[in-house]
């Protein structure tokens, strides 16, 4: 079973790659960012301490926690982002080292991919064979990200600003693929980079 990491900034098309790698090739996707919300789901990894943490305040009458709530909290507090950080990174990284192990036994996946915008910096690279960075230019990205989820350029530059550099991607994964043309050359590049 061959682990691979996806990583990039916002508006790259990181789902892009993902869905080729899922739907023609089989691969197993884990998105840490849905998988950290299935975990602060009661009863699962990260739950109770998250409750302990942020105050009954944040939940709904069904005792989820209301990730609104959470969410303005942690959003303009570094502080308190730490501490969701310290409660949930270290779940998500518990879970999926355990179901590599599953699978790895069960011996029926072929390529096992995690996606994770900070997967350097979470400690990944110990974990995955090879990091692909999802590279796409800034202009590529903003028309994007306009298309798709709205808002204006500035509010996109400033997210993108605040995101690892395009350097420090360059430097710390194994392959870039430029996602920034047409999706019949992603596909190529991948299927290149799966028949290594």
């Amino acid at each position: 079973m061959k682990i691979i990491g996806i990583t990039g900034g916002i508006g790259t098309g990181k789902s892009t790659v993902l869905n080729i790698l899922e739907k023609e090739y089989g691969a197993f996707i884990v998105e840490t960012d849905k998988l950290a919300h299935q975990l602060m789901s009661p009863g699962e990894e990260a739950y109770q301490s998250t409750v302990e943490t942020f105050g009954k305040d944040i939940l709904c009458d069904d005792n989820t926690i209301d990730r609104g709530k959470l969410g303005s909290i942690v959003f303009n507090n570094k502080d308190m982002l730490c501490e969701l950080n310290k409660i949930v990174h270290p779940a998500v990284k518990k879970y999926i080292l355990e179901d590599i192990e599953l699978k790895n036994k069960q011996g029926c996946v072929e390529y096992y991919v995690i996606e994770a915008a900070l997967l350097i910096e979470d400690g990944y690279k110990a974990i995955c064979d090879e990091i692909w960075y999802i590279y796409a230019s800034q202009e590529v990205r903003i028309q994007r990200l306009i298309e798709g989820r709205g808002k204006d350029a500035e509010k996109w530059l400033q997210v993108i600003a605040n995101q690892s550099s395009e350097d420090y991607y360059r430097r710390c994964c194994d392959v870039t693929i430029d996602n920034g043309d047409s999706i019949e050359k992603t596909f190529v590049t991948i299927k290149e980079l799966l028949k290594k």
